[in-house]
């Protein structure tokens, strides 16, 4: 099993905390009009329709920011296993997490075979 290179998992995992961050502030900006800006941008009255859709719009852009907040915390807590020495290696079972897998996922916890556990029930 390849050992696994810590600064350059670091540099990752910053990098990607930085998208993140930026994806969810385009996501704020866009939610943070009200609703009635959103569907009567012409100065007309607006269709059922049109706030439907603008109201799905919007659950969906909250949820992609329910989804950034999960993903921050899992980077955070991934740079505070890199700083503690404990990155790479499984939370269940304390074997290293192969390379690829980190290569794919740096803020992963659990090695493949503990996650499939996990994932079974």
């Amino acid at each position: 099993m390849a050992v696994v290179d810590i600064e350059a998992a670091r540099r990752r995992l910053e990098s990607e905390r930085a998208r993140v961050l930026e994806a969810r502030q385009h996501l704020m900006d866009d939610t943070s009009r009200s609703m009635e800006d959103a569907v009567d941008e012409d100065g007309n009255d607006s269709h059922m329709a049109d706030s439907a859709s603008e109201t799905l719009d919007r659950e969906m852009e909250l949820s992609l920011g329910d989804n950034a907040e999960h993903l921050l915390e899992s980077i955070d807590a991934a740079l505070g296993r890199i700083d503690a020495g404990t990155y790479g290696k499984c939370e269940r079972c304390g074997q290293p997490i192969a390379s690829d897998r980190l290569e794919a996922l740096p803020w992963a916890t659990k090695c493949i075979e503990c996650k499939r556990l996990e994932e079974r029930g």
